[in-house]
């Protein structure tokens, strides 16, 4: 499908809902994409990406960034408390805060690094046992303590069940960040991100769809 189509109908599905052009931030996931695949989406302008994994960022993108100015690194997938210090120097923003514990770790490396991502809290909407996230009971009270450590929570992240429709989980994740003043909202993969535009998301994770379907992993 490529990078260009999949700007093109981000385009429409924010003309279709009454959006600002480019209010949407297109994050192309590149998590086991070989190096060539992410180079050529680099090379058509792209800087926004999306990886999985600490590990994997770390081995991947320092070569990138002597390449190409401006990269914007997200960390779209869980993180281990104890690779907190590394996620910090390799990315721009993580979608996964999920947990007390974790939220008090980033609290003290912001102290004593001086900086710290932008963050979005990740809501289990489908409380799925399986799945990483604050419940949906439980996201007010996290939110208020994630602010009151003086965290930069910019909005909410959700990854709605497979078996159920995908809009529901949507609109429970927009009412939540509604309610507690949060503007960002990570919603939306290759398969439903027109439906997640169409319901508020500022942030959509596309990566098959750009980049061909993943080589492992």
């Amino acid at each position: 499908m490529g990078l260009q189509e999949i700007a093109s109908r981000i385009s429409d599905a924010e003309r279709q809902a009454e959006r600002p052009a480019g209010s949407v931030k297109l994050i192309a996931v590149s998590k086991v994409q070989p190096n060539a695949r992410v180079e050529a989406v680099l090379s058509q302008g792209h800087r926004c990406f999306g990886e999985n994994r600490v590990q994997e960022a770390a081995a991947k993108w320092p070569d990138f960034r002597t390449q190409f100015n401006d990269i914007d690194l997200h960390l779209v997938g869980p993180l281990q408390t104890n690779k907190a210090r590394q996620a910090f120097d390799h990315f721009q923003t993580i979608h996964s805060l999920d947990r007390p514990k974790l939220a008090k770790t980033f609290a003290r490396l912001a102290q004593e690094m001086g900086h710290c991502p932008k963050l979005f809290i990740q809501i289990n909407t489908g409380e799925e046992p399986q799945k990483a996230g604050v419940l949906p009971a439980e996201a007010d009270a996290f939110v208020a303590e994630c602010r009151a450590m003086d965290l930069p929570v910019q909005g909410l992240m959700c990854i709605p069940p497979i078996d159920e429709e995908a809009s529901l989980h949507f609109s429970l994740l927009t009412k939540i960040a509604a309610r507690n003043g949060l503007e960002g909202l990570s919603m939306g993969m290759s398969a439903d991100f027109e439906k997640a535009i169409s319901l508020g998301a500022t942030h959509v994770r596309v990566g098959s769809a750009i980049f061909g379907e993943r080589t492992s992993g």
